[in-house]
């Protein structure tokens, strides 16, 4: 029998600098595959605070799969920024279980500060909530959209981690969080925001959410202004303001019933990548992973249909409408929009012009994932908006005025 090839010197310098305080396995244990694109594949097994490198064993479904040539290998071994840069790229991917796999590639990096990338799960007052952080100083915690993860946010984190700690969740319902049978509203997920900020002792902090979690930022702006520092909102999802003729039937329909609905992966996979635009992109391809990770899951289905449900049947006015308790929300706010977004339309722009006439508005020339589709226009926007942030206790600086945007530049980057 013919002796099973070595691996590349750069996995191996990989899995020597296992650094277990920054790695987070669900159950204790995790499987990663290491491959080479054109070549072989190691299995990085493990247990505990222990890792082997042993050829792969392709009978067993690995938790994350890393594929790279081998000059990416080699790049990803000098440094976790290189890495990051080859996987934007496309020259690395990272497929399966997110949470693993770049929690793998952190926990390799090789970097011991106190602000390296680090992934955990943090147990609150009301359940567990996997978070991805780095970074230390001033804290700004990111809540991602409906379907989506933590991970939608790792080029936000880089970008700003530099200058701040920057923690990323998994709302509960999504990712590796906790799912509990609930409600699923913006109160519900701002109550579940509101324990981590207590159980990580953040007494206030600057809070950027997008499509859905910027709804639930909205939220805790309105109803905890004390703890808020700043909201930066991209894409928010708010509530209509046209007719919504199917809320009748709607209210009849349980999203518990997606515990009783066996769903198979190829059937599922082959909808979402009709409906999200370049799904073969590396980071698209990444975000349907983490998406069907938690959707093709009990209870993961019925908190993506509560989330969905409670989103559309949210009451737009009336005394206590999202429109008039938005007027209330007090903490410095940046709005950023996409001129072709196709799910949160521009139009709303003007809604919250009027009910929050201080607020900065933004535009950007791409669709609802602005972090993805124009990341250089984008964190420039939010740094210089976290930037101008007054002393604690300063009168809030008015922004662009009303019925006004200001347009970032078109170009890609």
């Amino acid at each position: 029998m013919a002796a099973a090839p070595k691996p590349p010197e750069s996995l191996v310098e990989l899995v020597g600098r296992f650094d277990p305080d920054v790695f987070d396995a669900p159950g204790g244990r995790a499987r990663v595959r290491l491959a080479v694109k054109g070549g072989a594949a190691w299995d990085a097994e493990i247990r505990g605070r222990a890792v082997k490198l042993r050829p792969a064993d392709e009978e067993r479904r690995a938790d994350a799969l890393i594929a790279a040539d081998e000059r990416g290998w080699q790049r990803v071994a000098r440094d976790l920024a290189g890495g990051l840069d080859a996987h934007r790229g496309g020259r690395l991917t990272v497929r399966h279980n997110m949470h693993v796999g770049v929690g793998f590639l952190a926990a390799t990096s090789g970097v011991t500060d106190e602000g390296r990338l680090r992934f955990s799960r943090v147990r609150t007052r009301l359940g567990q909530l996997a978070t991805m952080e780095a970074g230390t100083g001033e804290p700004v915690v990111m809540l991602h959209g409906l379907g989506g993860t933590k991970i939608s946010f790792l080029p936000t984190l880089a970008a700003l981690a530099p200058d701040r700690r920057v923690i990323a969740v998994d709302l509960p319902g999504f990712g590796d969080s906790d799912k509990p049978l609930g409600r699923y509203d913006a109160a519900f997920f701002a109550r579940w925001v509101e324990s981590l900020f207590d159980k990580l002792g953040l007494e206030r902090a600057h809070v950027l959410g997008h499509s859905m979690g910027g709804r639930v930022a909205l939220e805790l702006g309105i109803r905890r202004p004390d703890r808020i520092e700043s909201l930066m909102l991209m894409t928010p999802s708010l509530a209509w303001r046209s007719d919504r003729r199917w809320v009748p039937y709607l209210r009849l329909v349980r999203p518990e019933l997606g515990l009783f609905q066996p769903t198979p992966r190829s059937v599922v996979e082959a909808f979402v990548r009709r409906v999200i635009p370049g799904a073969e992109d590396t980071w698209a391809a990444a975000g349907i992973d983490e998406f069907l990770r938690a959707y093709l899951t009990p209870r993961g289905r019925v908190a993506f249909y509560a989330a969905a449900r409670q989103i559309y049947l949210e009451e737009g006015d009336g005394p206590n409408g999202f429109w008039t308790r938005l007027e209330s929300c007090s903490p410095r706010s940046l709005f950023l929009w996409g001129r072709r977004d196709q799910l949160v339309p521009i139009g709303f722009a003007r809604h919250v012009e009027r009910a929050l006439p201080s607020a900065e508005h933004v535009e950007l020339d791409c669709g609802h994932i602005p972090q993805f589709e124009r990341p250089r226009q984008t964190h420039a926007a939010i740094t210089a908006f976290l930037r101008r942030a007054p002393v604690h206790g300063e009168r809030t600086r008015a922004g662009v005025g009303r019925g006004s945007l200001r347009r970032a530049s078109s170009g890609r980057g």
